[in-house]
């Protein structure tokens, strides 16, 4: 199987994390996937992720309840919480789910945490496809520091493989189409040794194979360090170049100097992940990171920074919030057909300039026009004159405003720009 291409461009869709946290539940999962299908899937948005511990029937919010029992079967497998999902009974686990989401002509996606349950490994549990049991492959020093629910893989142990193989042909029977692997990306298990869980990915990619299911894999949190970034193309299709990303200027500002590092290794199959849209409404569940159910602390510049930077970076776009509480705002940011064609379909995307104001990135859109993002980092709004050398451009040029969806004529020599503080601009030369 090819690796590429089931991501041959930047997946789009949306997670339960931002909005319901560890709790989501199967209504609210297929009342999201309804809004998709009928106001965004036209847009190319198409995937539907069901994020963290879909197995844990007492979750309530983004905190976890540590050590608490855990739905698994009989193989050492997690399985959906059937209060929580209620179409997973008799074993059904996510195929129900999954199956309506397909009909809607959408893509499902689960989170996982790597390595096996500790519940498996304190019960000694078996593993489908050997012998061998959850506490002789566990790793005793793997363990996730922020989440109580998994040991990792000790992948020189017989069995590891045959662990990750029968999930993910569970997955595979379920029909699941896109899946999220966390506590893996930034994974240090010995000091000197940045990226130990290589071997865990590795594992992961050989089960996708064997499971004849093409599967995007995600890889969180970050940050994903560049050192590694050929094992990273070689064996993932999203890789999280952040932490958990939230609403505040200061990690998005932080953004620019992530994506100028990772602007090379971005290309089919192979996305680095600038991490969801905290857009909309979110923290509905509750959250460490600002006011239970709220709507964005972004304003509505910082908005349009955002989406501009993850589109002409073309990071994956995963929508955040809750979508059947969408105002006619926010919808105009991910229903701009020619600001997601750039996300889609552009190629050669860099950071061009860099000062204390002042950010631009270029890309080379579907029909060989420039596409110009022009950031003002700063805090008071700005007017920026910028020679069109800067972009590679020379003379007489047309600029087209992709926000404004307005032709703004013909200049010459430069391009002058009102911007705001913490605003952007997206404009096509040609």
């Amino acid at each position: 199987m090819d690796k590429n291409k089931c991501a041959l461009r930047p997946p789009m869709g949306w997670n339960s994390w931002d909005c319901y946290g560890a709790a989501v539940n199967e209504e609210e999962l297929l009342a999201n996937a309804q809004y998709m299908a009928d106001h965004l899937k036209d847009y190319g948005w198409e995937y539907i992720v069901c994020d963290i511990q879909w197995y844990e029937p007492n979750a309530l919010n983004n905190d976890y309840n540590n050590f608490t029992e855990l739905c698994m079967d009989e193989y050492s497998r997690l399985i959906p919480a059937v209060n929580r999902f209620p179409s997973s009974k008799d074993n059904n686990g996510f195929k129900p789910i999954a199956d309506k989401i397909h009909s809607m002509g959408l893509k499902f996606g689960i989170h996982i945490m790597r390595g096996i349950p500790r519940q498996a490994v304190h019960q000694n549990t078996k593993i489908l496809g050997t012998d061998k049991t959850a506490r002789q492959i566990a790793h005793h020093f793997s363990v996730c520091p922020w989440n109580t629910d998994m040991y990792g893989i000790d992948y020189r142990k017989d069995g590891a493989q045959a662990y990750y193989d029968s999930i993910f042909a569970l997955y595979a029977s379920w029909g699941v189409d896109f899946v999220k692997v966390d506590d893996i990306c930034n994974t240090e298990f010995n000091k000197g040794n940045p990226y130990s869980a290589r071997e865990e990915i590795e594992m992961i990619r050989n089960a996708i194979e064997k499971c004849k299911r093409d599967i995007v894999l995600s890889l969180s949190p970050g940050p994903a360090q560049i050192e590694v970034a050929d094992h990273l193309t070689k064996y993932a299709n999203m890789w999280r170049l952040t932490g958990d990303f939230w609403d505040h200027w200061d990690q998005l500002y932080a953004m620019f100097e992530r994506c100028a590092k990772w602007e090379n290794y971005v290309k089919e199959g192979c996305w680095p992940d600038c991490d969801m849209l905290p857009l909309g409404h979110i923290s509905i569940n509750g959250s460490c990171h600002g006011e239970q159910g709220r709507y964005t602390n972004f304003t509505k510049d910082e908005q349009i920074t955002l989406m501009t930077l993850w589109c002409i970076f073309r990071s994956p776009l995963m929508f955040g919030g809750e979508l059947r509480d969408n105002d006619e705002w926010t919808n105009s940011l991910i229903c701009n057909k020619k600001v997601l064609d750039i996300n889609q379909y552009s190629h050669d995307g860099k950071q061009v300039y860099r000062d204390d104001k002042l950010l631009i990135r270029t890309a080379i859109d579907k029909d060989d026009n420039i596409a110009v993002g022009i950031f003002n980092i700063s805090d008071n709004d700005e007017e920026f004159s910028i020679d069109l050398d800067i972009i590679n451009a020379k003379g007489n040029v047309n600029i087209y405003d992709l926000w404004l969806d307005k032709d703004l004529g013909c200049v010459k020599d430069k391009i002058c720009a009102k911007v705001p503080a913490h605003g952007a601009k997206l404009f096509i030369i040609s």
